[in-house]
């Protein structure tokens, strides 16, 4: 008690406050003037408080189907997340027994995290542009293009969501107690009701967290788009085609609801979360109260 502070907490705390308003400053400052009034502007001071802009949003402004892009990018999200969950779960199941060439392939499933965004795009981009050239030479009847949303969109955005769910799974079941599913064998459960009814529901907030990463990830995707999704625009897109377009608030009121749907999905993750949890240890208790 009383105990003077070092000189130094006060300087690490001053670059704290430096940093957290660095980082979060200009986002804050795009949420508050997006709420301009009619006759505002994109600096301050404010001019009016309103939700004309966000109107505009909706409206379009006659400038980009923000609806369609909106679209695009939640469904495109949608589909990244459940692939993520599915892939990540399942290589982490693999990779609990050992095999030749686990290693290698490791490394090689999570390379994408330390090469640059625009070159993984760039490759991918080649790539499909060569099977669109081998599709007009054989005359594949129906198909005009391989290059799109869900076909090199979905794998350039998988290429950035996919490690992180692997290294999350390799994470859980790398202190998983194997002893549960011995146990659950031993009174004759299949493999599929063992993990169902065993294995799962301890992974299950993790596999919620892996979720978040892959839509959040997808979501605000940018450079791997840039290269990779043809001739549609994902919201991230019509966002960054905006900044040297638009002089008006309108854009700020974009980026506002850009960031509040990531918020949602954050937020709505976080309740599953905290409500999985807190019924593994009610049924924790309850089986402890029923052992005595």
């Amino acid at each position: 008690m009383g105990e003077k502070r070092p000189r130094s907490f006060y300087f690490l705390a001053a670059f704290f406050t430096a940093y957290v308003l660095f980082l979060y400053g200009p986002m804050f400052a795009i949420y508050i003037l997006s709420f301009q009034g009619p006759e505002g502007g994109l600096t301050f001071p404010m001019n009016g408080v309103s939700l004309v802009w966000f109107g505009k949003v909706f409206s379009g402004s006659g400038i980009i189907d923000i609806g369609a892009s909106f679209k695009r990018s939640l469904q495109l999200g949608l589909v990244v997340m459940v692939l993520t969950v599915v892939l990540s779960v399942s290589a982490g199941l693999a990779f609990r027994r050992s095999f030749r060439g686990a290693s290698f392939l490791f490394y090689v499933a999570i390379a994408s995290l330390i090469m640059p965004s625009i070159i993984t795009s760039l490759g991918i981009a080649l790539e499909f542009r060569l099977l669109d050239d081998f599709i007009i030479k054989s005359g594949a009847a129906g198909w005009t293009t391989a290059m799109g949303l869900f076909t090199s969109g979905l794998g350039a955005h998988l290429t950035w969501t996919l490690p992180f769910g692997l290294l999350i799974m390799f994470a859980i079941f790398n202190r998983f107690d194997s002893r549960l599913e011995e146990a659950a064998r031993d009174l004759g459960a299949t493999p599929w009701q063992t993990f169902r009814y065993v294995v799962l529901p301890i992974i299950l907030p993790s596999v919620v967290g892996i979720g978040l990463f892959g839509f959040t990830l997808s979501w605000d995707e940018l450079a791997r788009s840039s290269q990779t999704i043809g001739s549609v625009n994902t919201l991230p897109l019509d966002l960054q085609g905006l900044t040297t377009t638009v002089t008006k608030p309108d854009i700020y009121a974009l980026g506002t609801l850009t960031s509040a749907v990531s918020f949602l999905v954050i937020l709505l993750a976080l309740i599953v979360i905290l409500a999985l949890r807190a019924r593994q240890r009610r049924h924790g208790s309850d089986a402890g109260k029923g052992m005595v």
